[in-house]
């Protein structure tokens, strides 16, 4: 018995995926992000967070279709969010000092910046 050819390149499922769950409030409530593909990986993910591309992160997911396996990633990306902010001294909204507060694993000695009332 011959099978045919998956329609899915294979190389395009071997790697590490992340998705985002973001809180879109009282009335839209919580959805899984709709994103590029190129955009799915963890360095695009963390850029977007910090650029407020995602402005209310509740749960980030990771997984790698072609080896089998799923996990919860929230914390391990708010480390680094949190880390990335420090290293570059990036101004952080208070959504995301939120989840970086709720979700990290760390503590982290140096106050991350704020935007300045006002600015936009």
């Amino acid at each position: 018995m011959r099978t045919s050819p998956s329609i899915v390149p294979l190389d395009r499922l071997d790697r590490d995926i992340y998705l985002v769950l973001e809180d879109f409030g009282a009335r839209a409530g919580c959805a899984w992000r709709e994103t590029d593909e190129a955009d799915t990986d963890l360095e695009t993910v963390i850029r977007h967070i910090l650029s407020s591309e995602y402005t209310y992160p509740v749960r980030i997911v990771a997984f790698n279709p072609s080896e089998g396996w799923s996990r919860d990633a929230t914390t391990d990306v708010a480390d680094a969010v949190a880390q990335r902010a420090v290293d570059t001294d990036a101004e952080v909204s208070p959504a995301l000092q939120a989840f970086i507060a709720t979700n990290t694993s760390n503590t982290f000695d140096i106050q991350l910046s704020l935007p300045l009332r006002g600015a936009a």
